[in-house]
């Protein structure tokens, strides 16, 4: 499987975890995270906010991300 680019930190009650359980679990984690990060539910989290206006349109969210840096005097805001 491959995986995304992403750092993952497992704790675990166990004192030491076995190379292929350790790998188990983040192939387990990979998955859940890939199901939960869609871009439906990160616009669901998010406003884009500028200086005259708040909006909560998907479609304008995601175009505004698909930037590397948000543009100036925009800003996106999680709703949690």
């Amino acid at each position: 499987m491959i995986f995304s680019n992403r750092d993952i930190l497992v704790a675990s009650r166990h004192g030491c975890m076995n190379e292929q359980v350790l790998e188990k679990e983040i192939e387990i984690l990979h998955s859940l995270l890939q199901q939960i990060e869609t871009p439906e539910l990160f616009c669901r989290a998010h406003e884009l906010v500028n200086r005259n206006r708040i909006t909560s349109k998907p479609s304008i969210i995601l175009k505004e991300t698909r930037y590397h840096r948000l543009k100036p005097f925009r800003f996106l805001i999680n709703k949690n």
